[in-house]
């Protein structure tokens, strides 16, 4: 019979068991299931006493048919497994998750099979497969006590009805015939959608009707055999209440299933027998997918491709997953399904399928949780109130219909993957788009594949390309679908008809039709998916980092290592799938798949997942001779499907098992009768222990050895290792999840405070973290700009890692919410706290409430003291934020808001002020809300402080296109009498997004608010004056500018005259600006001296005010200064462009590229007389004399010489013909700029060093005239050749070239 089992396999079921209604403890109502219902429906009430109808949950007004009432596990057999303990808390939520329900004989009694999961504290997983069917009440007892109830709602609600209030009918007034309670039902008028209603719940009169409540049998097993567990339930159950008993006792097939039948081992089939057919069930081998046996063509046909790729996504990137649907099997199909395209990733979070009504409160968990929520068949989703929306994913499964949270990013080639899915399903006859109705008959449908299709097509009853008739023409995605397909020359034509395996080969297939093709179709979907993470990270382990100390201390210190070279990884990445990417790598499932990596050194110790991934990655290795680090875009479909699909076929064509057939139990005379039409208790006693000859069912080996063993053997399913790693992995990851799982028992207050206590040190630890990760690559980041190692972060992963701080903050201000208003509950707090202020601020005038006075407290130590410093103000960030026109919606304002308050560095301190107010929180929160744990709070706050470290531009960098208001001032010299000009100044500010145009300043007072589109960060400030007046020269320190949105100041350093006849006579300069940093005070003071006696770091501005002052560089330094400006140019250009400062600042700013090249030219320069100053550009224009007439006299030495002259004397003439009014150091900067920009200084260098003008204007020490320094430095200037420099367009505003 059997063929020998190995001895570590285990066996199919570990318990049956038998819940519903217990006739001797009566009718309980299940106070907590419905006490959630009647919450939720009475905050929507609107009338009078409460009419809520039928349609807002279940409530105690409800009609008592449509109740909660308890239901019990009345019988488990056998009473325990040493392996998996019965928890019969879980088992019983889970078997009835909305507790009893009773039906009269008018209404749909059909049996209703649905599967659940329970997932231990540890992670380990048991899965149920129940059957609800509806039994005759035969006690008396409960039949009259229903009928009591009924006297109770009908007098309830003929006194609602007759009070003059009735906004509309309550859902209960279902006697259209006369009846003594309710003498005139012509008064109500019933609004139609209710007659139907009317007639499915009709009212309940014991000499009328036949009562019937729910029942559930339900086996529970280690691993998912859905479709087996099925018909072996629906066998079971129609072997009562078909006519005829069946062959054997109940007791028989129910110890066959739990003690004969064991589970197949991998790589196998099993058949055994049910009571009236046999079953069949398969399980993969070792190399193959792990187990899975739901059928995926459900979760399409429901939801369609595109929201089963944007689900897909959402759950990649942890983001909180709520299912909804009234069919709990949908639930759980689409949860396990999803869970099962992540190969081989795992999700590490709450995983609760089916969530029991009286567990509504877990969606108030701050964490990332995939659930499923039970409808009850109302399709309105308004009605549902979730405790937060900010960053959810909300799936209505019956109606098609998916919402996504805010800036989801694409799935990595979006269109190829659609395509390639949709046409795996229309091989299956299935629609890309989906389609909700085929679901519920699913079975007729599954014999129509691509073949029926292209034989109708011939008939002319399909339009031409399946693709046409099955998809709708309005969905963009298709639409782009169709370009593609067209461009890549998939025809879909002669889309690759698959017939059926057993048409073909006339194979005989064991199992049915319908299965098979699931198989075929599920194993294709997952190959198509599982290719898709093998194609991305096929070189994923040459980033993966390995631990250099022992396991030991690994573990100790694995929150503060990095397992995984983020940056190197994504910067081999073709671009689009940077912002997927980037987000993908900082989740927790990411995080454990590379430490269970880091865990496994040889194959044997691998997790299946791992193995069976390495296994693919190697093999595409091995396939792509392309170097395995150039990662291109290149869509590269699956290939080995049909391997895959073989090894199915070949399992489900020959069966490797068969089980022993039930048979007659020891029993004694008259056991195992039964009264048709109700499913007994079973006798315990035959049940209660397997037989003891079975080698496979070990009960004398250890308990623990057979769970370890058990384990080992599932690793493939469960995904669970030997306990040491498992707890490893477990402690190592449990950073923002010290809550893996809800406990599914019956809830005692006590229980509920300890979770939530479990949330807040989870929130806690999680902000700890992410403000760590954050500060670590900034600072990372800003010690590569000071030149300590390599850079590390992108302008896509900061965004990523601001994205999912904000996301924090709204799980964080979501937790133990009262009422949800608006989907950002960071928002909704913030406009609380912005209304209660105002309402303060109305308050009568006087001194005001002394609240407000560190609302206006200023920041003393704001950049330069000139300006007046900003108000720190969290009302005024708010408004900042509600002006801005673009965006629209809650969450985008809460995340903005956040995003400035980062950059202002007020981030802490703004949430210190909201939360400040104690009785605005009160009323918000539940006493056991994050919010309101005081250590937590000031702890999360002082985490968040130690962002005031950096400084980010997470704001000015995102709104690139709001509206900004500027201020700037310009500080003339105090010394050299600023008072009496008497000319007309202007400025022009330009920034790295855009330029201002010219701006005409006030001369009395010389600042200037205005209004632009952002700027960005800002890198030049262009001024001069129209050289009116009799006093028309200036002698001006520095100019200010502030953006007044996000407080950053600029300053830009002048230290120089404009003015005619003055310094080098320019009536117009360039300013090169940097950020000022607030906290620095001596700097203050530092600017209030006169500029002759500044910091030599701003040397080259002064050298030509005084010819005496000049600070004297011998020729180590200068060449030093050259090649250090070179080298800022040169790194600058090794950036990633998105992390590139300013070039401006690196050509002309403090010890740039000008003042590099303006100490080479000063050196050695002959001192004219007293009091005359003489400047390079006239020795240049010298120069540029001696070169033209040498041109015209045809002194050429050779044609390279004629091609740089020419260059430089054309340079030269534009630069001195332009209409701007700058002087000569403007000039010659302006000559630097073009020079570099051309590449062309090296010539020039080369060209001037020659020169005779030079014998003349230069000392024999010189530099210039030092053959081996010359050519040295014509070497550096060379390194610039490489670069594509590219000038701003104040540096050459009015020059043609």
């Amino acid at each position: 019979m059997t063929t020998g089992f190995s001895s570590n396999s285990c066996r199919f079921a570990d318990y049956f068991v038998i819940c519903g209604l217990d006739t001797e403890s009566g009718l309980e109502p299940d106070e907590l299931s419905a006490l959630c219902q009647y919450i939720e429906a009475t905050k929507f009430r609107d009338g009078a006493r409460g009419l809520a109808s039928a349609d807002e949950g279940e409530n105690f007004e409800q009609s008592p048919l449509r109740r909660t009432f308890k239901s019990k596990v009345l019988a488990h057999y056998p009473e325990n497994v040493e392996w998996s303990p019965f928890d019969q808390d879980a088992v019983g939520m889970l078997c009835m998750p909305k507790g009893l329900a009773f039906r009269t004989q008018a209404d749909t009694r059909e049996p209703q099979f649905h599967s659940f999961i329970i997932t231990r504290e540890d992670g380990s997983r048991t899965y149920g497969f129940a059957l609800t069917f509806y039994e005759e009440v035969t006690s008396k007892q409960i039949c009259s006590a229903m009928q009591t109830l009924y006297h109770m709602h009908n007098a309830e609600q003929y006194d609602i009805l007759h009070t003059p209030t009735t906004p509309r009918c309550p859902e209960d007034q279902r006697h259209l015939h006369p009846h003594p309670l309710n003498p005139h039902p012509q008064h109500t008028l019933l609004p139609t959608p209710s007659i139907s209603r009317l007639q499915r719940f009709n009212s309940y009169d014991i000499s009328r009707d036949t009562l019937y409540v729910s029942k559930c049998i339900c086996l529970i097993a280690p691993m998912a055999f859905p479709q087996a567990c099925r018909k072996v339930l629906q066998q079971l159950h129609q072997a009562v209440s078909s006519p005829q008993p069946p062959p054997l006792p109940l007791e028989s097939y129910v110890y066959n299933i739990l003690y004969e039948v064991p589970l197949p081992p991998a790589g196998r089939s099993l058949k055994f027998s049910g009571v009236y057919g046999p079953v069949v069930c398969q399980r993969p081998s070792t190399a193959e997918l792990p187990l899975f046996d739901f059928p995926i063509s459900q979760v399409f046909e429901l939801l369609g491709v595109e929201n089963v790729l944007q689900l897909f996504t959402c759950a990649l990137l942890e983001i909180q997953i709520l299912l909804y649907s009234q069919h709990y099997q949908r639930l759980m199909t689409v949860a396990e399904s999803i869970t099962a395209l992540m190969f081989p990733f795992q999700w590490q979070h709450v995983y609760v399928p089916i969530l029991p009504a009286s567990l509504l409160h877990f969606l108030d968990a701050p964490v990332p949780y995939l659930m499923g929520l039970h409808s009850n068949g109302e399709g309105d989703r308004t009605k549902l109130e979730l405790p937060q929306e900010a960053n959810l994913c909300f799936v209505d499964i019956d109606n098609h219909f998916i919402e996504l949270p805010e800036d989801l990013p694409l799935f990595p080639n979006k269109l190829e993957f659609i395509q390639e899915i949709s046409e795996v399903l229309l091989a299956f006859g299935m629609s890309p788009e989906g389609n909700p109705l085929h679901s519920q008959g699913q079975a007729k449908h599954w014999g129509f594949r691509s073949i029926d299709m292209v034989t109708d097509r011939r008939n002319g009853n399909l339009a031409s390309s399946p693709l046409n008739s099955y998809l709708l023409r309005e969905n963009e995605t298709i639409a782009r679908l169709q370009a593609l397909v067209k461009r890549t020359g998939v025809s879909l034509e002669k889309l690759d008809v698959r017939e059926d395996a057993s048409s073909n080969k006339d194979l005989k297939v064991q199992c049915d039709e319908e299965e098979l093709k699931m198989h075929q179709l599920n194993i294709q979907v997952r190959e198509v998916f599982a290719n898709r993470f093998t194609q991305m990270f096929a070189d994923y382990e040459v980033f993966v980092i390995q631990p250099s100390q022992d396991k030991e201390s690994w573990f100790s210190n694995r929150d503060q290592m990095q397992n995984f070279d983020k940056a190197s990884f994504l910067s081999d990445q073709p671009e689009p799938y940077l912002p997927f990417l980037s987000r993908f790598l900082e989740t927790q499932m990411f995080a454990s798949f590379i430490d269970s990596k880091i865990l496994c050194h040889d194959d044997e110790d691998k997790e299946h997942t791992l193995r069976v991934f390495d296994s693919r990655v190697d093999k595409i290795r091995m396939l792509n001779v392309r170097t395995p680090t150039l990662r291109t875009s290149m869509y590269q479909t699956c290939t080995n499907i049909d391997e895959a699909e073989k090894a199915i076929e070949m399992r489900v064509v020959k069966i490797d098992h068969t089980a022993l057939h039930p048979h007659l139990l020891d029993m004694k005379i008259g056991q195992g009768r039964y009264e048709h039409g109700f499913f007994p208790r079973l006798q315990s006693d035959v049940l209660s222990t397997g037989p003891v000859s079975n080698k496979w069912a070990k009960r004398s080996a250890p308990a623990q050895w057979r769970r370890k063993d058990r384990q080992k053997q599932h690793a493939e399913h469960l995904y669970l290792d030997n306990d040491q790693r498992e707890k490893y992995i477990q402690e190592a990851r449990n950073l923002g999840t010290t809550i893996r799982q809800p406990k599914l028992s019956n809830l005692s207050p006590s229980v509920i405070a300890q979770t939530n206590w479990k949330f807040v040190e989870g929130l806690l630890k999680e902000c700890r973290n992410k403000t760590k990760r954050m500060l670590v690559e900034k600072m990372g980041r800003e010690a590569v700009e000071l030149g300590h190692g390599e850079v590390s972060i992108t302008g896509v992963e900061e965004n990523t890692l601001i994205a999912s701080l904000c996301d924090l903050l709204e799980r964080i201000w979501s937790h133990g919410l009262q009422v949800k208003q608006g989907k950002s509950a960071l928002w909704s707090h913030l406009l609380h706290y912005q209304e209660s202020k105002e309402k303060t601020d109305a308050a009568p005038a006087g001194l005001g409430p002394p609240g407000l006075i560190h609302d206006i407290e200023r920041r003393k130590s704001d950049a330069g003291a000139a300006l007046a410093p900003l108000k720190v103000s969290l009302i005024r960030d708010m408004r900042h934020i509600q002006n801005i026109g673009e965006i629209k919606t809650d969450v985008g304002k809460a995340r903005a808001w956040v995003r400035l308050s980062m950059e202002k560095k007020l981030l802490s301190r703004h949430l210190k002020k909201l939360l400040s107010d104690h009785e605005l929180t009160k009323k918000l929160y539940k006493r056991y809300a994050f919010l309101r744990c005081d250590d937590e709070k000031e702890q999360f706050l002082y985490h968040l402080l130690s962002f005031n470290a950096v400084d980010y531009f997470c704001f000015t960098n995102v709104f690139t296109t709001i509206m900004i208001p500027y201020h700037v001032l310009v500080i003339p010299s105090k010394k050299l009498g600023g008072s009496m000009f008497t000319a007309n100044p202007w400025v022009c500010v330009s920034g790295e997004l855009a330029e201002t145009g010219v701006l005409q300043v006030p001369k009395h007072t010389q600042e200037i608010t205005f209004e632009c589109q952002n700027l960005g960060k800002l890198t030049t400030v262009q001024m001069g004056h129209d050289n009116s007046g009799l006093y028309a020269k200036w002698l001006v320190e520095y100019v200010m500018v502030r953006n007044e949105i996000t407080g950053h100041a600029y300053k830009f350093p002048c230290g120089r005259w404009l003015g005619k006849g003055v310094d080098d006579g320019s009536l117009e300069r360039v300013l090169v600006g940097e950020l000022v940093t607030p906290n620095s005070e001596n700097e203050d003071r530092m600017c209030r001296t006169p500029p002759m006696q500044q910091s030599p770091g701003m040397m080259r501005r002064f050298v030509t005010i005084s010819p005496n002052s000049k600070p004297k560089l011998n020729t180590g330094q200068i060449q030093e200064g050259v090649g250090e400006s070179i080298n800022g140019i040169v790194k600058h250009f090794h950036k990633p462009e998105k992390e590139r400062g300013s070039l401006t600042l690196l050509l002309c700013g403090e010890y740039g590229l000008v003042w590099a090249l303006e100490q080479v030219f000063q050196h050695g320069f002959k001192s004219p007389r007293l009091f005359k100053n003489v400047f390079i550009w006239d020795f240049l224009e010298k120069s540029q004399v001696y070169f033209e007439s040498a041109e015209q006299r045809e002194v050429t030495p050779d044609e390279n010489w004629q091609t740089r002259v020419h260059h430089f004397c054309r340079f030269m003439r534009a630069i001195n013909s332009t209409s701007r009014n700058i002087g000569k150091d403007g000039k010659f900067q302006m000559l630097v700029c073009l020079g570099a920009r051309d590449h062309l200084l090296h010539h020039w260098i080369a060209l001037l060093a020659d020169c005779p003008i030079t014998v003349q204007m230069y000392e024999d020490t010189a530099l210039i005239k030092d053959r081996s320094l010359v050519n040295s430095l014509i070497r550096v200037l060379q390194t610039l050749q490489e670069f594509n420099i590219t000038l701003e367009a104040s540096l050459v505003k009015g020059i043609g070239i």
